[in-house]
């Protein structure tokens, strides 16, 4: 077995390289990427199906690698090793996983012992594993009060990537009307209607646009890295509707 280890730290790398050889049979190859788009050379070029991915790194990051890899070989056992257990990141990685995929995810905060097992759950039990922090996130039967529904959070993340009420309706093929409800139950949830814009002698104080997307910048909602994914996601939309307007 081929086995990519993706991180930029090079430390890292040499920490998950000594993992993978105690978790691992002995016969297994190692090879290394620094950065989400060489990961994509090497996995062509070695046939990977085992990847150890970071997800915040230079040039593509992890979640974006991810989707590509999976897009080419939807087969692929991915192991997330992360700083992050924000609920963002979470919900960005379960968006794009294939269906019956094996994946895991683990804080880099865990302990070796706990690495190496994750290690061994996804690449050779064929487990998901998920780190239990991130399983609490991952495994809420319902949302609680005042959390954003799944509707909420592709609206917001529109919002994100500048586009207009019209073209959210175009893009998620719903009504205007629906739009505009739904960034109405969205200010309500960031609490953006309790007197956040109100007047004063020059008018509204804040445009609730912006306001929301800064909120949710500050509350974690959203990522930089997950902006990226959506903002590369935003241009195949994009392209895609070109290339049908020119047939």
């Amino acid at each position: 077995m081929t086995m990519l280890i993706v991180e930029d730290d090079a430390l890292h790398r040499t920490f998950l390289r000594s993992a993978l050889r105690h978790a691992m049979p002995a016969d297994i190859d190692i090879i290394e990427a620094e950065n989400g788009a060489r990961a994509l050379k090497l996995a062509e070029e070695w046939d990977v199906d085992a990847v150890v991915l970071d997800l915040q790194m230079p040039e593509l990051n992890g979640v974006e690698a991810a989707r590509r890899l999976w897009r080419r070989r939807p087969e692929t056992r991915i192991l997330f090793w992360s700083n992050y257990s924000e609920e963002a990141y979470v919900r960005g990685i379960s968006r794009i996983v294939p269906d019956k995929a094996v994946y895991g995810y683990i804080l880099k905060s865990a302990a070796e012992d706990m690495l190496q097992l994750a290690i061994q759950g996804v690449f050779i039990g064929g487990q998901c594993v998920i780190d239990r922090t991130v399983r609490e996130l991952q495994n809420a039967d319902s949302p609680p009060q005042g959390a954003l529904t799944e509707s909420e959070r592709e609206v917001l993340r529109d919002l994100c990537v500048g586009l207009t009420d019209k073209a959210i309706a175009n893009r998620r093929r719903i009504s205007l009307r629906t739009v505009q409800a739904r960034l109405q139950a969205l200010y309500g949830k960031l609490g953006l209607d309790r007197g956040d814009s109100s007047c004063e002698a020059w008018g509204e104080t804040f445009n609730m646009r912006t306001r929301a997307i800064s909120t949710a910048l500050t509350r974690g909602l959203v990522t930089p890295d997950q902006l990226a994914s959506d903002d590369a996601e935003l241009e195949r939309w994009l392209s895609d509707r070109l290339a049908e307007r020119d047939c």
